[in-house]
């Protein structure tokens, strides 16, 4: 079996060729000249292969090889500062992962901007985001699978949960310019709407089993989730409420 270089090997190799001399690296690295050789010589001596041209040149020049080990070093000791970054946030408390759940309501631009920000705060944290309608949120966070959720009125007060208002969305009625509806020249009557395919999005969560809300028509159409709804209703297949930032 072949030795392996070690991650010390990799670095001084890396400095040296960033560098562009041995003496140059033994000061960056703080250790003497014949160190910093003896080091590249083990590592050509394992690999089998010359990483830099030293005969005839002032500086070394890296070999086709050494070019080429050079984007792994990059690589492996780059993976190395992730992993020790890791390690300095846990035990600093801070989580490995965080679990957050979205309500469809929540608008995108807004949730983008806060993502942005936190990645630049916690970039060792791994994000885990689901979106979904209704109950969904509520269901995530209770079954444990969301550490957050960010969404409309809670259906059912639970003790488990800690709730507090931060902002509000507002659902507004829509159809495309092409429906019956918005061939009407004057405000819109009960009456109008109730004629009219209604799209509604069904709760996957079951928690709203039962109950409706703003469903005014006598005839509906329901669909799974908010980005079906609205593609619906763009194509004048009826109308029904999206969120003010969708539209």
């Amino acid at each position: 079996m072949l030795p392996n270089p070690t991650l010390d090997q990799l670095q001084v190799f890396l400095t040296v060729a960033e560098t562009g001399s041995f003496s140059a690296a033994s000061r960056a690295l703080n250790r003497a000249q014949s160190v910093v050789s003896y080091t590249i010589a083990n590592l050509e001596a394992q690999l089998e292969m010359p990483l830099f041209e030293r005969s005839g040149a002032r500086q070394p020049k890296l070999t086709e090889a050494g070019r080429a080990m050079l984007e792994d070093a990059r690589r492996i000791l780059g993976d190395l500062q992730v992993m020790r970054a890791r390690v300095k946030s846990l035990r600093e408390g801070l989580e490995a992962e965080v679990s957050v759940a979205i309500s469809v309501m929540v608008p995108s631009r807004a949730v983008v901007d806060v993502l942005h920000e936190f990645r630049e705060r916690f970039p060792s944290v791994a994000l885990n985001l689901n979106v979904g309608e209704l109950g969904v949120v509520m269901d995530l966070v209770l079954s444990g699978k969301a550490t957050i959720g960010i969404g409309g009125a809670v259906l059912k007060p639970d003790d488990s949960v800690v709730t507090e208002r931060i902002g509000h969305s507002f659902m507004l009625p829509v159809a495309a310019p092409n429906h019956p509806l918005a061939q009407i020249d004057r405000p819109l009557s009960l009456g109008d709407v109730r004629e009219e395919v209604q799209l509604v999005v069904t709760d996957a969560s079951g928690r709203t089993k039962g109950r409706d809300f703003n469903v005014l028509s006598y005839k509906t159409w329901r669909v799974s989730d908010i980005a079906m709804k609205h593609q619906l209703i763009k194509a004048g297949l009826g109308w029904g409420g999206l969120p003010a930032s969708v539209i």
